[in-house]
């Protein structure tokens, strides 16, 4: 069974390196990024099942670039990871086409278990959050 492909985008280079060592036992790291335009053009490229994304990145945010995926028709499913907790930026992940959203906070907790729901087309949120 092929394991599921994920792309990172964050704009911190050890962010990417903590979310490389945590996903690689499950998951296929084929890719990581550290801006919004770029993350758009290596989703076209690569063609992930699953895009673990920062919302607070430059060039365009996560949101942002969840917006043009969604214009260009990607699959990807998306999981926000980001240190915002408040409700408005979950509704609107969410409008993007987010599946996921886990806080840094809890990102050893709840990651894996975000992705896993995304996967199967469920929404998860990690529940530090408020609502």
């Amino acid at each position: 069974m092929r394991r599921p492909r994920v792309l990172l985008a964050d704009d911190h280079l050890p962010v990417i390196d903590r979310l490389t060592s945590i996903l690689r036992f499950e998951f296929d790291v084929i890719g990581a990024v550290s801006d919004g335009r770029s993350l758009v053009g290596e989703a076209e490229r690569l063609h992930p099942d699953v895009i673990v994304l920062d919302i607070t990145m430059p060039e365009l945010t996560g949101i942002e670039a969840a917006h043009e995926l969604k214009e260009a028709g990607s699959t990807a499913k998306l999981v926000f990871l980001t240190v915002h907790q408040q409700a408005a930026f979950v509704h609107e992940c969410f409008a993007e086409g987010g599946l996921g959203y886990v806080t840094k906070a809890r990102l050893l907790l709840d990651l894996i278990p975000a992705i896993n729901e995304a996967l199967s087309g469920r929404h998860f949120v990690s529940p530090s959050v408020s609502r």
